[in-house]
């Protein structure tokens, strides 16, 4: 009787060590798409930045008394876009740089359009001066107005121009007037370049995304080291005693490691595609 009681043991000891094996928790592959995150340099790329230029304003030739002002075309300006129920433009410094290189270029190389001879934009101006922007407009106007109210109302009366002044989109605008000589005629020029930088929108946070690519990183070194510790019980023989069972354990020990370290990088992953959405509907105001 006691011989059959000591092999009981001996057998139900075996059976355990199997057992433990065999519930041995499955690890899952780190390689999954919800893990492939966009970079910001990506999503910047991606962006598609629009232009908006109408046809420049043709204003009076004669040779009537005209002033205009950089303060005074920026407070009318203001002062339509509060009558129709909007924001007043911010001033913006970079953009008033971008804007009077525009104006100091048309005289100097004597045109009056969006596009320089060498192949300038407003956009491209605007990237030169230091400003970074999501969409951007430009208003011209060249001619003898009497004053800036006057100009303004002129840029009012002309849709493209007018959907400039009141377009919702653009937070911040740049001025820039002048008097000199064009094609021989003194006349003033006036640039206006309106802006929605691309700072008013949340950028998805770089220190996020560095996070979770450290944690894939460390799922990667893990599932290597679960791989190369399951070959090792898979070929052991024979599949038992405390050495095999000391390393049954160490292996769940790293399956309970890996699984945990894959939920807490699918939130990471979660919060930064929350961050990616929002970005994008913002680019889409």
């Amino acid at each position: 009787m006691k011989r059959v009681i000591i092999l009981s043991i001996f057998l139900l000891a075996l059976a355990s060590s199997f057992y433990f094996f065999e519930r041995t928790p499955q690890f899952q592959s780190i390689k999954d798409e919800s893990f492939e995150l966009p970079s910001v340099e990506e999503l910047f790329k991606e962006l598609e930045k629009i232009v908006s230029a109408p046809p420049p304003l043709l204003g009076p030739t004669n040779e009537q008394v005209s002033l205009l002002t950089t303060g005074g075309v920026l407070e009318w300006t203001s002062t339509q876009r509060v009558t129709f129920g909007l924001q007043p433009l911010k001033a913006n410094e970079t953009l008033s740089i971008a804007a009077f290189a525009k104006l100091e270029d048309m005289f100097q190389k004597q045109y009056f359009a969006h596009v320089s001879p060498t192949g300038q934009s407003a956009g491209d101006l605007a990237t030169l001066a230091g400003y970074e922007y999501i969409t951007i407009g430009e208003n011209l106007a060249l001619g003898n107005f009497e004053n800036d109210e006057k100009l303004v109302e002129a840029w009012m009366n002309s849709p493209g121009h007018r959907a400039n002044i009141l377009n919702v989109k653009y937070q911040e605008i740049g001025v820039a007037v002048g008097r000199g000589t064009y094609e021989g005629n003194t006349r003033w020029l006036a640039v206006q370049i309106f802006g929605k930088p691309l700072a008013s929108c949340p950028q998805p946070s770089t220190a996020l995304k560095a996070q979770t690519e450290e944690f894939e990183s460390n799922l990667d070194a893990l599932q290597q080291e679960l791989t190369s510790l399951r070959e090792e019980l898979e070929n052991t023989k024979p599949k038992r005693g405390e050495e095999y069972n000391q390393k049954v354990d160490e292996y769940n020990v790293l399956v309970s490691q890996y699984n945990t370290l894959i939920e807490e990088t699918k939130k990471l992953v979660a919060v930064y595609n929350q961050q990616v959405q929002a970005f994008n509907a913002c680019l889409a105001q």
